[in-house]
């Protein structure tokens, strides 16, 4: 497979899958959102690989969320349909049959912290800086955040926060 945003390497059965856009510190755009969704189709039939480790290129970023020049572009129902896409991607890495392995080697904002937490497993790097700043512009999470977070770190341990039943 060959893509323009993303390189895809395998090795001893395991896929180690990473976002390549550094100088734009790996944000997902259209482009890599189309092509993570044929990956990930891919390797969900692909027999030989038996797990999938997911990072980004460069030093800065595992994925700085979605690509903010592309995002003022859109218009509500492009903008739906952008947010659809990455769900729709972001459930095909949870359910994909084979373990998922986020690998964040530095910032995992928005959409990037959204698809760590897609992956079953997180491994960080002492710089990986985990948010969803778009809280702070009054906008919530597009790729189905709030719901993955709280499957990922499981309720708060807080006897007035638990929700858990006894």
């Amino acid at each position: 497979m060959t893509f323009e945003t993303i390189r895809v390497e395998t090795t001893d059965g395991i896929a180690t899958l990473t976002i390549n856009r550094p100088e734009k510190l790996n944000a997902l755009n259209a482009q890599v959102l189309d092509e993570l969704r044929h990956v990930f189709e891919a390797l969900k039939v692909d027999e030989s690989v038996r797990a999938v480790i997911v990072t980004g290129a460069g030093e800065k970023a595992f994925v700085a969320g979605a690509d903010i020049k592309e995002l003022a572009a859109l218009d509500a129902g492009t903008g739906t349909r952008f947010a659809e896409k990455g769900q729709e991607i972001f459930s095909r890495i949870e359910t994909l049959g084979k373990p998922v392995i986020a690998a964040v080697n530095g910032f995992a904002l928005g959409g990037g912290c959204e698809m760590a937490l897609a992956c079953h497993i997180r491994i960080a790097a002492e710089t990986a800086k985990f948010g969803q700043p778009e809280v702070a512009l009054a906008t919530i999470p597009g790729y189905g955040g709030t719901q993955t977070s709280v499957w990922s770190t499981g309720w708060s341990r807080l006897p007035s926060c638990s929700r858990r039943p006894e």
